[in-house]
């Protein structure tokens, strides 16, 4: 398989990377340093930014799937790809697309209605990184794709552990956290057994 990989050179993406990589996939990544890519025949790399067009159109031309394991930051990263991403996809005929958000933009269980990040089982006073990823999300729900959002609650370094829990459009019951190994390996496992399409899927040990 040929997969069109965003954000190969961060924590989650480069546990993705590292898996696609050693099951014999071709990778095409668009990166802005290339000196955190690995040397590996698998693996073609673009180097720049999502943020532009043109080199994100080159990473996915000729893909099967996308992976977008973009961060988000104070400018709107998340928005500023998925404006260039999905019309690409449709450009070149590619429906798959895998990428990671946060449990922000799960469905809030105590406030029906609302987004976790709007409600109170949000602790965060500042939402700017949940808004750019909900912008993301409502892009890729309007989108006639097959969409799939893992969604994690707190992200530390970690380890692989390998047993988690998963719950479609909100998270698991007393949430605690939930590794970038395990979640990397959740998101690239995905891409294999084509399961949770059209949605978001909140993981947490």
């Amino acid at each position: 398989m040929k997969i069109a990989l965003f954000g190969a050179t961060g924590r989650v993406g480069s546990v993705i990377l590292e898996r696609a990589l050693q099951d014999g996939h071709h990778i095409h990544a668009l990166v802005r340093d290339q000196t955190l890519i690995s040397n590996d025949p698998n693996l073609t790399y673009i180097q720049g930014d999502a943020s532009f067009k043109s080199e994100v159109e080159q990473t996915i031309a000729g893909a099967d799937a996308v992976i977008s394991a973009l961060g988000t930051d104070k400018n709107d990263a998340l928005t500023k790809s998925m404006i260039h991403i999905l019309p690409a996809m449709r450009k070149h005929g590619i429906r798959r697309i895998i990428t990671i958000g946060t449990a922000g933009i799960l469905d809030s269980k105590r406030e029906p209605g609302k987004f976790r990040f709007h409600s109170s089982e949000s602790n965060r006073r500042l939402s700017t990184a949940a808004e750019d990823h909900c912008r993301a999300y409502l892009m890729l729900k309007e989108a006639d794709l097959d969409w799939t959002i893992v969604c994690p609650t707190y992200l530390p370094d970690g380890e692989r552990v390998g047993i988690y829990r998963t719950e479609v459009n909100t998270l698991p019951d007393d949430p605690s956290s939930i590794s970038m190994y395990d979640t990397g390996d959740f998101a690239y496992s995905l891409l294999l057994n084509g399961e949770h399409v059209r949605e978001r899927v909140g993981i947490t040990y």
